[in-house]
């Protein structure tokens, strides 16, 4: 029997899934536009030779997205809304990109080192605002889908914005290869804020009724004092936290893997150009069919295909014998990743109720924080005193650790609810 609660969600859930598809393929092609993994530390690289400062650009975004989840799960979870409060601070990860073209536009006029200087202000801007929003977003997101059809959602949407990244990452690429200096970069820009404002008005039509029904304590609590509760009493998403810290030292041997083909195979643009799109497409493919196969067998399958496909990776890395072997290799990487993120995320909603989901989400997301900084600085310092090898060698070896794990110690929480 369902309540008046899911009768309304479930009359707006067509209008919403396209609404949200449309919100996640424009988000890609701003994303495209000034990707973290190219354009960005390109446009940082064209004002400091520091690998240090250009290598900075990921983490930065990764860690601002992460950090503020916890803190913010105590708030988000006394919401009987959660749009309004979403539309508010995204408004913060979209902003700074307009200001990236501003700087782009000014650098002759104001020089490198205030440049780089504004550069990193903005990426701070914008990482940490991407953080503050994502526990009210994924908290809006798994109550107006329902569960069954959440893995669906997740991964429909992050193919939808893998395909288009990949698309408007080629137009930047030309756009940078036919504007001159200052446009190049300041036009790319430009478009990115356009798309983004556009995401921003297709996410503002979500339908998302008020939550009456939600039992919300009359005095507030801190967010500390709610995930120690957590944290006590449930014991399968302690193993399933783990396994989350785990695999983002599983995969750090991925980030190495087009520098070892370039290094000991001589790889040239053209195969890099064709390794680079067997990983998009495999992801696009993945994020789908994992999310649609995750909603009918379990979330946790998936994720222990996601091990699995890992440690083969990294597995072949370490034995591979030719170019040829790279194929197989990122094809993989494209099914681990989409497992360690998309996955994870779709899981995570899968614990505890409507009132305490946003804590499970900041915990989730938070406590893996420090890992997802470490795990590339280690894998890096790791590679540069002994090799490729033992990098690769160590991925092998929590790869197994992080299976066994979801193997024998994580349940999968919509059947253990039951």
């Amino acid at each position: 029997m369902l309540s008046p609660l899911e009768k309304e969600i479930r009359q707006s859930l067509k209008h919403n899934l396209t609404v949200n598809l449309l919100d996640g393929a424009t988000f890609g092609v701003a994303l495209g536009f000034a990707s973290f993994g190219t354009i960005l530390p390109l446009f940082v690289a064209s004002m400091t030779d520091s690998a240090t400062l250009i290598g900075l650009v990921p983490a930065i975004h990764s860690a601002g997205w992460l950090l503020p989840q916890l803190f913010t799960a105590s708030h988000v979870s006394r919401l009987r809304r959660y749009l309004r409060t979403v539309l508010m601070t995204t408004v913060h990860e979209r902003i700074p990109f307009l200001g990236f073209a501003i700087v782009a536009l000014l650098l002759p006029v104001i020089g490198v080192n205030a440049g780089l200087l504004l550069t990193f202000l903005l990426l701070i801007w914008q990482g940490l605002g991407g953080g503050f929003t994502a526990n009210a977003w994924t908290s809006m997101i798994s109550k107006i889908i329902p569960p069954d059809s959440r893995g669906t959602f997740f991964g429909m949407q992050a193919g939808l914005a893998n395909l288009f990244i990949s698309g408007s990452a080629i137009a930047a690429g030309y756009l940078l290869n036919a504007l001159a200096s200052p446009w190049d970069f300041a036009v790319c820009f430009f478009l990115a804020s356009i798309f983004f404002a556009l995401s921003w008005f297709a996410l503002a039509a979500t339908r998302e009724p008020e939550d009456n029904e939600k039992i919300i304590p009359k005095e507030k609590t801190h967010f500390w004092d709610d995930a120690k509760k957590v944290l006590s009493r449930d014991k399968n998403f302690n193993w399933f936290l783990s396994a989350r810290i785990l695999s983002q030292f599983a995969t750090m041997g991925f980030s190495f893997y087009i520098i070892y083909a370039l290094r000991e195979f001589n790889m040239t643009e053209v195969v890099a150009g064709y390794l680079t799109a067997t990983l998009t497409i495999s992801q696009t493919v993945a994020n789908i069919g994992m999310g649609w196969v995750g909603d009918r067998v379990g979330h946790r399958a998936m994720l222990i295909i996601g091990a699995v496909s890992a440690f083969l990776s990294a597995l072949l890395a370490w034995n591979a014998a030719s170019l040829a072997w790279f194929y197989p290799i990122f094809i993989l990487t494209g099914l681990a990743n989409v497992s360690m993120w998309t996955i994870s995320m779709t899981m995570t909603v899968d614990f505890g109720s409507e009132a305490d989901r946003p804590i499970y989400i900041g915990l989730s997301q938070t406590l893996t924080a420090p890992a997802t900084i470490i795990a590339p600085i280690l894998g890096g310092w790791i590679v540069d005193s002994a090799g490729f090898a033992p990098t690769f060698v160590i991925s092998t070896i929590l790869s197994l650790a992080m299976a066994g794990i979801l193997i024998f110690l994580v349940k999968d929480p919509r059947k253990v609810q039951r």
